[in-house]
């Protein structure tokens, strides 16, 4: 039975990894919650607090292509370890804040640093998990960060009461420096060189290179393969940002409830995320043992997680009713979330020796999301005074995602050579 040993190799490297994804969601959507006191303290209106989150978003999006490749050339290992403190210090920054300048700073930092966690994440997820899995491993790992999205709320407004909002993202950022630590002590590139893997470990290992060894990067076959995947996940991005970085403000201001209220209540809509990541990620990795089909194991979850959403978003611009909207909220937030562990597999299944480029150029499209929806929601929120009016935007872009995940391809693997091949033929 030592091959269902619960704490093998494999397994705890899946659990620091999702412990990774915890932790950086915990600290892009902190902002969120300690809102209301930043922007009372700092003076901030609407519009500029938007602006500081995403702020964000500019460089996370730009870097999840350099960050991808760095994984793919330089290894997951060093790389988690160089932009984990990166990130870490972001963090800390943002409790010394003194205005509008200094916190839009620290979140472009912050934006860098966590820019290649997920691609580099995925790299390393390719080396060391099973095809068969890989739906699961992203939906679990992409569950710890709806986790985080969830506790968050009422972890900081606690650590707000208790201490100050500056406190609670010093104590944040010492959190991510000790993932640091234990993810440069046990962590290996090569899975074959981690010293407690047994024969049976070994044989379950996908054959994937865990890094490119000075190969050259097809960049524009690889993109113009990626591109429908990175479309549909700016669709995604577009309602994940609005959830993330306005849930506490939408109830606290639209409801005239306390900020403690706000927080339960936004920690019970994002809640229903870390469910749907999970069911994503188990319902998708059925269907391929099923059918045999990567298309039809990813395409057909990720149709219906936009639908879903769709028809869970429509009603909250109808009725005022906070527990009818509360539902609604939650419903919407969880069929989005079976969207994340097919939609990461993507990039894995297409292009596993680039999986770190590949996830890369498909986050790319998420991160432009995050540029774009946190400043047109608090733009909205100045210019008419309502809340529900940013869910318009996300009805269409809901819409839209399920159209295009039908290009997505899955079951096509990319091969460089015959790609470059194509494209030296058709000149």
């Amino acid at each position: 039975m030592s091959g269902r040993r619960i704490l093998n190799p494999r397994n705890v490297v899946l659990l620091i990894v999702c412990l990774m994804y915890l932790i950086t969601y915990m600290d892009r959507v902190n902002i969120a919650t300690s809102g209301p006191a930043m922007q009372k303290e700092l003076g901030l209106s609407h519009k500029e607090f938007g602006f500081a989150i995403s702020a964000f978003a500019y460089p996370y999006a730009f870097f999840q292509i350099a960050g991808g490749w760095l994984g793919d050339f330089l290894g997951a290992r060093w790389t988690l370890v160089l932009c984990g403190a990166i990130w870490s210090a972001a963090t800390v920054l943002i409790g010394y804040v003194e205005g509008f300048a200094s916190l839009f700073a620290a979140r472009v930092l912050l934006g860098f640093g966590e820019g290649a966690a997920f691609p580099t994440a995925t790299r390393a997820l390719a080396a060391w998990t099973p095809t068969a899995r890989r739906g699961f491993a992203q939906g679990i790992t992409h569950a710890f960060a709806r986790f985080g999205n969830a506790i968050t709320p009422p972890i900081f407004a606690a650590l707000i009461a208790a201490y100050s909002w500056r406190a609670a993202f010093v104590i944040a950022g010492i959190a991510s420096a000790a993932w640091v630590v234990v993810w440069w002590w046990y962590f290996r590139d090569d899975p074959r060189e981690h010293t407690g893997m047994q024969a049976e470990d070994l044989a379950a290992l996908p054959d994937v290179k865990p890094r490119l060894s000075g190969a050259q990067t097809p960049w524009l076959p690889l993109l113009k393969r990626i591109m429908p995947v990175t479309l549909t996940d700016f669709c995604y991005g577009w309602t994940l940002w609005v959830y993330i970085s306005w849930m506490p403000s939408f109830f606290l201001h639209e409801y005239n409830i306390d900020l403690k209220k706000a927080a339960i209540l936004s920690s019970a809509v994002l809640f229903a995320g870390v469910v749907g990541d999970t069911v994503g990620g188990v319902l998708s990795d059925a269907i391929l043992r099923a059918t045999g089909s990567l298309a039809k194991a990813r395409v057909s979850v990720i149709v219906l997680g936009f639908v879903g959403a769709f028809v869970c978003t429509a009603p909250v611009l109808l009725t005022r009713d906070l527990f009818t909207v509360s539902l609604c909220l939650s419903g919407a937030f969880f069929f989005a979330e079976l969207i994340v562990a097919p939609i990461w597999a993507v990039p894995m299944d297409i292009a596993p020796e680039y999986s770190g480029t590949a996830s890369g150029f498909m986050n790319f499209g998420f991160g432009v999301a995050g540029m774009v929806s946190p400043v047109v929601f608090g733009w909205i929120i100045d210019a008419t005074g309502r809340w529900d009016y940013p869910f318009i935007a996300s009805l269409g872009l809901l819409l839209a995602g399920a159209v295009f995940a039908f290009f997505m391809r899955p079951g096509e693997r990319f091969h460089a050579e015959t790609s470059v091949a194509a494209g030296v033929a058709r000149g």
